[in-house]
């Protein structure tokens, strides 16, 4: 079983669908947050998820969209109130059993407050290994992690969005997990909207 892991779309539809191109046939497809960007909505990004039945969670993005602060965010004319009201009802954080393993996604942390940005070599990633699942799966940062840490792998695909990794010469990234071996194969590819004409 082949799980592909997106998140940090941030409103960039050719970002994700080059994600899915990269990826190949996948079992079941991830999407860790932030899938929206600050008050901008993307029908275009949240019906291919829905499409593509996507494991969603809500980031700090969806958060603050779906506050009272976005209130006049969402009033805007042209966004689709079915896939608002389906982006809604995910939550901040999911449990799915897969291949006899418990996967954990979250957007930042598994403790709360929630929020942190848990960068590759923070020491607090340490705190991941308390998490009460086998896989923690996370975003936020946009950096790229892959790492056992006690019984516990953690993977941070990157961002398919927006990318901010100097360690891959920020280009945007997504990855693959095989559910059998625990194998990941974590993809860099360049962001289309900066693409040389």
């Amino acid at each position: 079983m082949k799980v592909g892991i997106v998140s940090d779309l941030h409103c960039n539809l050719q970002g994700l669908d080059l994600a899915l191109e990269a990826m190949g046939d996948v079992d079941e497809l991830l999407c860790l947050g932030d899938s929206i960007f600050e008050y901008q909505f993307s029908n275009g990004v949240v019906a291919r998820l829905k499409e593509r039945r996507a494991h969603i969670i809500q980031g700090n993005h969806e958060e603050v969209f779906l506050s009272a602060a976005g209130v006049r965010a969402r009033e805007r004319p042209g966004i689709d109130p079915d896939l608002l009201a389906f982006l809604a009802e995910q939550p901040h954080r999911r449990y799915l059993e897969l291949a006899g393993k418990r996967l954990l996604l979250i957007h930042s942390t598994p403790w709360e407050p929630r929020g942190d940005y848990v960068h590759p070599h923070s020491t607090k990633l340490n705190r991941f290994a308390e998490a009460d699942a086998d896989i923690v799966l996370y975003g936020h940062t946009h950096c790229q992690v892959v790492k056992r840490i006690g019984s516990v792998l953690v993977i941070n695909p990157g961002s398919a969005g927006d990318a901010r990794d100097s360690r891959n010469d920020r280009q945007l990234s997504c990855a693959v997990l095989d559910m059998v071996s625990d194998e990941v194969r974590v993809i860099d590819y360049p962001d289309p909207r900066y693409a040389a004409p």
